[in-house]
């Protein structure tokens, strides 16, 4: 059967954390499910309540002994995960896990090599905070401009990825620079990606939200590095099966 790797980096959550934990492990997939959670050296009680919560499903605990950013959280779960499907999903309520299984569902039926979950999609219960919703607008517009793609929301928690994708593609983004970073190299490649909608409620800084203004500043640089600067050549591995490198040679 085929496994299902979702990666959730952890970094001082402990105040639903126990919650989140439960509804996660509850999780029921099309698919053999595996959780790879990183701890990312929180001092809140995460690792506590990771270290004794009760998993019923397959699951990796890997703990940073330093805080080293989302991004290096998960460089460190992909590189632990046995799925031949990886997800990302964040340690909170801002997606729902209802969503995961529709999502999952196009790589097992071998209609997608990548599926994003897009919050800017018609979908059921869509919630935005005003200052957030423009600054992703602009970063997938710009984007989309920079990677020749067409998507709704670059910026989403919600990417899926045959694991011979993502496992074989070098990534360095040490904080939130993972989304634009990840959607710069994958539209380098031979792929098949789906867009589809899914749910949102936003949480504000005082419930444990991370990303700042800053990080909407780093993105602007993420974009044009991963975009224009770097060359595949540097960051795709030479296990990247052949079937997703372009024909011809000028790509690198």
């Amino acid at each position: 059967m085929t496994r299902v790797s979702l990666i959730v980096p952890v970094y001082n959550e402990a105040a639903q954390l126990n919650e989140f934990l439960a509804a996660l492990d509850q999780l029921v997939l099309p698919a053999e499910k595996e959780l790879v959670i990183v701890d990312d050296c929180s001092t809140d009680g995460s690792r506590e309540i990771l270290a004794s919560f009760p998993f019923r499903s397959p699951v990796v605990l890997v703990r940073h002994e330093r805080n080293l950013g989302k991004g290096s959280a998960l460089q460190t779960g992909i590189g632990r995960a046995s799925g031949a499907i990886i997800g990302i999903q964040d340690a909170d309520f801002e997606y729902s896990l209802a969503d995961v299984p529709g999502l999952v569902q196009p790589l097992l039926d071998d209609r997608a090599d990548v599926v994003f979950g897009s919050r800017f999609k018609k979908s059921g219960e869509q919630v935005h905070r005003t200052f957030h919703y423009l600054v992703n607008r602009l970063l997938t517009m710009l984007s989309n401009l920079l990677s020749g793609l067409y998507l709704t929301d670059m910026e989403t928690c919600y990417k899926f990825f045959r694991a011979d994708v993502l496992q074989n593609i070098v990534l360095v983004s040490a904080r939130f620079g993972f989304e634009p970073e990840v959607t710069a190299k994958i539209a380098r490649l031979r792929l098949r990606m789906i867009e589809l909608p899914i749910s949102y409620c936003p949480r504000n800084y005082l419930q444990g939200k991370k990303i700042t203004w800053r990080d909407g500043v780093a993105a602007l640089w993420h974009l044009v590095r991963f975009n224009l600067v770097d060359k595949p050549s540097a960051y795709i591995k030479p296990a990247l099966p052949p079937r997703y490198k372009p024909k011809g040679s000028n790509w690198l």
